[in-house]
């Protein structure tokens, strides 16, 4: 037997170091026990330990193996390493494995990969920091309890998010902290040494009770997003219970409330959702975009025109629809009498998916995983804005709309119930009209995408 030590739980450069040398020496899998230092071995008759140097020779794994190996060693399973060694070992022998979602061994480590990256996002969208005094100046504490081993891979983006405070972050195994210049790691900590309220909270709390909005309360998807075991961190969920009790009186009230009383709450809760959305890691394609291209428009806008994703210019200017199809667009939309500075355009997934080639980018479709990843951006975009009529320009809009597969020529040209409310309209995506050669069919094509935003614009009325 051998027995690989590293350094952390966390620690992916040991892990690596070790598997290849493990492997370029054709170690099997069922051969190495792996151990994190100081933790307890279960194993009693473990052997030879081996230097965690990496083998003379090198060999080939897919390009998208070390992003997973790197994200689902953070799991807290404490059979990930060996798992992630096995897949090392028969990805040497089959490179495509990775294709075969089927395979259980590769059901299984992306299981992990995404549950870290959920538990990635829960600690960006949950963790609150409180106000304390400390030697006349502010510090700002926040406790967090991860599920995984995620702390340190959090760590840039709250030095990014927050480089300007002095911030500390307790977790149980872990905790952070950042002087405005340096980030230091110290030991864990407990839930009682992180501080109970700060003043700011009072004021927190009295705006999310003003934003809460009782007639888009679905207790069911709220809790999906926003588990309870997270509520006890959060000073606004106290509230929570109370709100949802009075949801059908308030509601009532808001029917009753004109429009222009909430106006300025919206434009604040979209601009949040934004910034949020910058930041977004939800799947791997923020890796090689320029930037996340969020939606644009007025709030109160009554039409939403959902697309696919952004192309190259789109992902250069940071805009949705910029490029040739967003001009195919502003035509169709100006031949159905439809003025797009009162739409709401956005995208079905926010970052631009390609293929380089050469100095060029082009375009790729967008997987399932990764639409089912961004489908929360364009359910809180739906959410904020609720307009009458959105129209899916395209079968990857359609699917992040309705939550399942669409067949474009089945659905188009009639009204559809959405599942967060309002009435659905599918249509063809412009660059689709761009890529038919025969110039009298595009031109027939253009016709009747034209007459298919009309029908959008005549239902709305």
């Amino acid at each position: 037997m051998r027995v690989a030590t590293l350094s952390a739980e966390d620690d992916y450069e040991g892990w690596r170091a070790a598997a290849r040398t493990l492997a370029g020496a054709g170690v099997a899998a069922e051969e190495v026990v792996w151990r994190v230092d100081g933790a307890a071995s279960d194993d009693l008759f473990a052997g030879e330990r081996i230097a965690t140097e990496p083998a003379v020779g090198r060999f080939r794994v897919p390009r998208v193996f070390p992003d997973l190996a790197e994200t689902a060693v953070l799991h807290s399973d404490p059979e990930r390493f060996a798992l992630l060694y096995a897949l090392l070992l028969r990805l040497r022998e089959t490179p495509k494995l990775l294709e075969d979602s089927a395979d259980p061994l590769v059901r299984r480590v992306e299981g992990l990969a995404r549950a870290v990256q959920r538990d990635l996002h829960k600690m960006r969208a949950f963790l609150r920091f409180r106000e304390v005094e400390e030697e006349d100046r502010k510090r700002y504490v926040a406790w967090f309890e991860p599920e995984h081993h995620i702390v340190r891979r959090n760590a840039r983006f709250f030095v990014d998010r927050f480089a300007s405070m002095r911030w500390s972050i307790l977790t149980p195994e872990l905790s952070l902290h950042w002087d405005g210049n340096i980030l230091r790691e110290g030991p864990g900590a407990s839930r009682a040494d992180a501080p109970e309220e700060d003043p700011i909270e009072a004021v927190w709390k009295t705006y999310y009770a003003a934003i809460f909005n009782p007639a888009r309360l679905k207790p069911g998807a709220m809790l999906k997003e926003m588990p309870r075991r997270y509520w006890k961190n959060m000073p606004e969920t106290a509230l929570v219970p109370e709100l949802m009790k009075g949801a059908r009186a308030r509601e009532s009230g808001m029917i009753e409330a004109t429009p222009a009383a909430a106006g300025g709450n919206l434009q604040a809760a979209w601009e949040a959702l934004r910034n949020e959305a910058a930041s977004c890691t939800r799947c791997p394609l923020y890796k090689h975009a320029t930037q996340t291209v969020f939606g644009e428009g007025p709030i109160s806008a009554r039409m939403m025109l959902v697309g696919e994703q952004p192309g190259d210019q789109e992902d250069l200017a940071g805009r949705p629809f910029v490029g040739p199809a967003g001009q195919m667009l502003d035509r169709a939309l100006e031949a159905a009498g439809v003025d797009r500075s009162e739409t709401y355009v956005t995208n079905a997934v926010k970052h631009f998916k390609f293929e380089p080639r050469g100095k060029r980018r082009i375009h790729a479709k967008p997987d399932a995983g990764e639409i089912e990843a961004c489908r929360w951006w364009i359910e809180q975009e739906t959410m904020l804005l609720r307009p009458e009529i959105t129209v899916a320009l395209g079968a990857t809009a359609a699917r992040a709309l309705l939550g399942r597969t669409v067949t474009i020529g089945r659905e188009r040209g009639r009204p559809l119930d959405l599942p967060g409310g309002g009435r659905g309209w599918i249509t063809v995506h412009p660059s689709y009209l761009l890529r038919i050669p025969d110039k009298a069919r595009a031109a027939d094509e253009f016709e009747r995408f034209v007459d298919d935003l009309k029908g959008a614009r005549t239902l709305l009325a």
